[in-house]
Order: C-alpha cells, then sequence, then structure tokens
C-alpha cells in the first residue's frame, strides 16, 4: 500500500442489514473517518452516490442469484481494497441452510407463484467468487472491530483482529464456564472471538455468530456436548444457524446428519 485511501463504499447483497447498521452505529467515530476518508457510496445511510473505482468496499451479504454473482464481479473490478463484513458475507449465512435442502421444493411451497423467483440453489460467500482481501466476522460484526479494520487499511496496515476462541473473552471478563458450572452447551470453544462473550456472560451458551475460530477442535467439542444431553438432530441443529456454510461448522453438521 503506497497512497492514502480516498474513497469508501459499501455494498449489500442477501443480508439483513444488520452489518450496514453496525456501521451507523459507530456515530461519533464515522465523523472523525469522514475526514480521512470520503465515503461514496453508502446507499443505507445516503441517496448520494459517486462514481468509482473506490479504494475500499466493504460487502456485506451472501450470493443467492445469478444477477448477485455479476454483480460482485462488478464491484471487484472497481475496488482497490475489498473487505467483506458479517456471516452472510464469509460465510454464507443463515440462509446457506438453502445449501441443505431442495430449494425448488421452498419455492413451491412458499411462494403462489414460484415462477416468479429466480435464485440459486446455494448461498454462497463472496470469496467463492472474487478475491477478498480481508473478512470481519459477526452477525452482526463489532464496530470495535470494523474501526480496525478501517484504521489499519487508512495507516496501510495489516488489521489485528483475534482469531483466539470466546473462551479468551469470557475469562477476560470474569465469566464462570457455562459448560462446567451449569452443564450448558457452549460453541465458545470453537468459535472466533469478537463479541466480548455476551451471551455466556448471560449464562448462556455460545451460539457461533463470529464463526468457527482459527483452529476449532468441533468434534470434540460436539462430543462434549453429546454427553451433556444434546441428540444428534441438536448437534446438528446447533452446528447450523449464522454459519451453517463455513468449513469447519458444515462439516461437524454434515457429521451428525447420518
Amino acid at each position: 500500500m503506497t497512497e492514502p485511501l480516498k474513497t469508501l463504499a459499501v455494498w449489500k447483497f442477501a443480508s439483513c442489514d444488520g452489518c450496514q447498521l453496525s456501521i451507523l452505529d459507530c456515530e461519533d467515530e464515522l465523523l472523525a473517518i469522514a475526514g480521512a476518508i470520503r465515503i461514496a457510496n453508502f446507499t443505507e445511510a445516503s441517496s448520494h452516490v459517486i462514481d468509482g473505482p473506490y479504494d475500499l468496499s466493504l460487502v456485506e451479504g451472501s450470493i443467492t442469484t445469478a444477477h448477485d454473482a455479476e454483480r460482485i464481479r462488478e464491484v471487484r473490478a472497481q475496488s482497490r481494497f475489498l473487505v467483506t463484513i458479517g456471516a452472510c458475507a464469509t460465510a454464507g449465512g443463515i440462509q446457506a441452510l438453502r445449501n441443505f435442502a431442495d430449494v425448488a421444493e421452498y419455492r413451491r411451497v412458499v411462494y403462489a407463484r414460484p415462477d416468479y423467483i429466480e435464485t440459486l440453489a446455494t448461498s454462497t460467500p463472496i470469496a467463492q467468487h472474487v478475491k477478498v482481501d480481508f473478512e470481519l466476522r459477526g452477525c452482526p460484526i463489532d464496530k470495535r472491530q470494523l474501526l480496525e479494520v478501517l484504521s489499519a487499511y487508512l495507516h496501510h496496515r495489516k488489521p489485528v483482529i483475534s482469531t483466539e476462541s470466546v473462551c479468551t473473552e469470557c475469562k477476560r471478563r470474569g465469566n464462570p464456564c457455562v459448560m462446567v458450572a451449569h452443564g450448558t452447551p457452549c460453541l465458545g470453544p470453537v468459535t472466533q472471538a469478537g463479541c466480548g462473550a455476551i451471551c455466556p456472560a448471560f449464562n448462556r451458551g455460545c451460539y457461533g455468530c463470529f464463526g468457527p475460530m482459527e483452529s476449532p477442535n468441533a468434534a470434540s467439542l460436539a462430543d462434549r456436548m453429546a454427553q451433556l444431553g444434546m441428540t444428534e438432530p441438536e448437534l446438528q441443529r446447533v452446528f447450523r444457524t449464522f454459519n451453517a456454510g463455513a468449513a469447519a461448522f458444515r462439516a461437524e453438521g454434515e457429521r451428525h446428519g447420518r
């Protein structure tokens, strides 16, 4: 990176808009960033759009239609750097549950005129379609991590985002382990940190919102949760939520689907 960043674009694909709202939640921090980078394309926040190319693109959402598969290539062509934000963009999102089902049957049951619906049989992360420079996990993303990513690209360095597990955040908060103390199944040991261990802080197991940590031992954790009383269908279900399409969670979900 040799030149300062000048323009930022934010793009939406198949998603709930939660990660874009996390950007808007930055409020005062965004005002400071706006002094260093021009927000040129962010339709969630403004109808005013400046044509590309763009120095940095933030992309929310997964690819679920042929049209979007083409559109993401256009976004990539206009972007010096492209960062995906959130579980949909990095792992296919909750809509990746379609990857394990019959989408044609879903269309038939849900829509009065399924022939009007144009969709792919799968929901896939952005990285399966174009080169991605960095992936920011979460459902939704954490605004502190977002600010770190923006700051990193402004200062020509690699973002420093923890790849530790949620268990490390529990330790820092002084949370008792919900699996040890209460026998509550929890995905914390295999989930990447970033949320601040919100659910375990309220005696609930982690739901895996930030996807698999760097080297998860999902099989070992599943065996422990089975010892706590979870059935095979329940084990499959716990790995098939926000990050069902992430490799480690997908493999473990399939292991309990036989």
